[in-house]
């Protein structure tokens, strides 16, 4: 009788399917349905780059994110460190905090509010929509105590109740309504790649990846995934997975948003899409479009309570994990009322603050194991220059120092498109490199949970291959 091998057993493809799923219900949450429809509207007759460009950062980069977290099998935390203590300890705080209080908390509510009861009860005022948020947080609190049985039934059943609910959406919306691509608007109209590209970076997708990549690893590591590029290779494969269905998704939704009628009347996505779904599918359709995004946000911020609660939990155990909650739900409730545009104008500027040093760590993190070299001050230099470039360009769009800061960091190709901190940090890393590579960094870098023992063997053993 044959045995199976378990490492062939552990790359199964219904756990990397498994893995995918998990992947995919992470991400998608009510960013990912309100944003790409507005980038439909604003980009007008530029959609495909604009598209191409909110893709750039909603999709491939949480995918690069997955698989630097699976690269060096640590969490968000641990990453960070590479930068130094200060950013080790501020970076995880303020991602955190953006996934959760701060934005992506407030948001599953607001998201709620506008796709689950405006359109069906016409209610939009502030009362209602503080009435609602109140009990929308206390129910996420309740499920928080227990989150592994309920949270779990509801992800493992409304992600593809929600998917075929959205793919009917956009086939029924393509064919039955009628075509109205109006004209690109704003910063559209003569960048819409780049624009696009800054505006992915409101799914907050990167962020959530490289806080809770982490799980991912684990669940493979507990389907018998070994430690090492077996590892890595695994949960590359199942971001890749579910990048794929993301970017579909995406890519239909923000064609809806393109060619609906008076795309740019709308206040919002949820409003546009829950329009959509009342032109598509009647008020049965809105009906039921709504409870699920309702049920699916109700279930995400389940998820997103739980981590941030258990983190500061961790980082300030003196106060409880129940007590983190309470705060988080009122500061989450508190935010939600003032409006989705609201909600996103207060997140503009931390999430414009995180993403420049987010993607340096991701690519520096991909890098790495590439040049066979353990690098530190590559790190060090690269996130330092992202960080304080990221901190003036928010400064000046706030008008904080604008005519200080604007010609001190103006030169930079890409100012104008909020990219301007990429060469000055590109910069950086070079001289990084330079100086790891002059000061004889150790070769062997560990891979998916390696031991730096572990790791300088398998580079051994793969140079001596190579040599024969």
């Amino acid at each position: 009788m044959a045995h199976t091998d378990p490492s062939q057993k552990s790359t199964s493809p219904w756990i990397i399917a498994i893995a995918a799923m998990m992947l995919f219900s992470m991400f998608f949450g009510a960013g990912n349905l309100i944003i790409p429809p507005i980038v439909g509207v604003e980009s007008g007759e530029h959609f495909l780059p604009a598209i191409l460009g909110f893709i750039s950062t909603g999709v491939l980069l949480p995918v690069l994110a997955v698989i630097a977290v699976a690269i060096t099998g640590n969490d968000v935390q641990d990453l960070a460190r590479r930068g130094g203590r200060i950013f080790g300890l501020i970076f995880p705080i303020l991602a955190y905090l953006s996934i959760g209080a701060f934005y992506a908390l407030p948001r599953t509510a607001t998201v709620s509010f506008s796709s689950a009861v405006t359109p069906v009860f016409g209610w939009e005022s502030t009362g209602a929509a503080a009435g609602f948020s109140a009990v929308f947080f206390i129910i996420a609190f309740l499920m928080c105590l227990d989150p592994n049985g309920l949270v779990d039934k509801l992800g493992k059943y409304l992600t593809p109740a929600l998917l075929v609910l959205l793919a009917i959406l956009i086939v029924l919306a393509i064919f039955t309504m009628d075509h109205g691509t109006g004209q690109a608007s704003g910063d559209y109209a003569t960048h819409a790649g780049a624009t696009g590209f800054v505006n992915g970076y409101l799914t907050m997708d990167s962020i959530a990846a490289l806080a809770f990549g982490i799980l991912v690893v684990s669940a493979l590591r507990h389907k018998g995934m070994p430690a090492g590029p077996k590892l890595v290779r695994g949960v590359g494969l199942s971001a890749i997975i579910a990048g794929v269905f993301l970017g579909v998704i995406y890519l239909g939704l923000g064609y809806i948003g393109n060619f609906i009628p008076n795309g740019s009347g709308y206040q919002d996505g949820a409003a546009l899409l829950a329009d959509a779904a009342a032109q598509t599918m009647g008020t049965p359709g809105t009906i039921v479009f709504g409870l699920i995004v309702l049920l699916a946000c109700l279930s995400t911020a389940v998820g997103l309570l739980g981590a941030t609660s258990e983190y500061f939990h961790k980082m300030v155990p003196k106060v409880s994990y129940r007590a983190w909650l309470v705060i988080f739900c009122l500061i989450s409730c508190a935010v939600s009322t003032t409006g989705l545009e609201t909600v996103l104008a207060i997140a503009a500027p931390i999430v414009g603050f995180l993403y420049p040093p987010a993607i340096t760590l991701i690519l520096l993190t991909l890098i790495e194991p590439l040049v066979r070299r353990r690098l530190h001050w590559t790190f060090v230099l690269a996130l330092a220059v992202a960080t304080i470039w990221a901190a003036l360009m928010t400064l000046a769009s706030l008008n904080v120092g604008a005519s200080l800061i604007t010609p001190l960091i103006g030169w930079s190709p890409g100012h104008s498109q909020d990219l301007g901190w990429f060469l000055p940090t590109l910069i950086a890393a070079v001289i990084g490199a330079i100086l790891d590579l002059a000061g004889g960094a150790r070769k062997g870098v560990p891979l998916g949970g390696e031991s730096i023992s572990e790791a300088e063997a398998r580079t051994d053993a793969g140079e001596t291959e190579a040599a024969r």
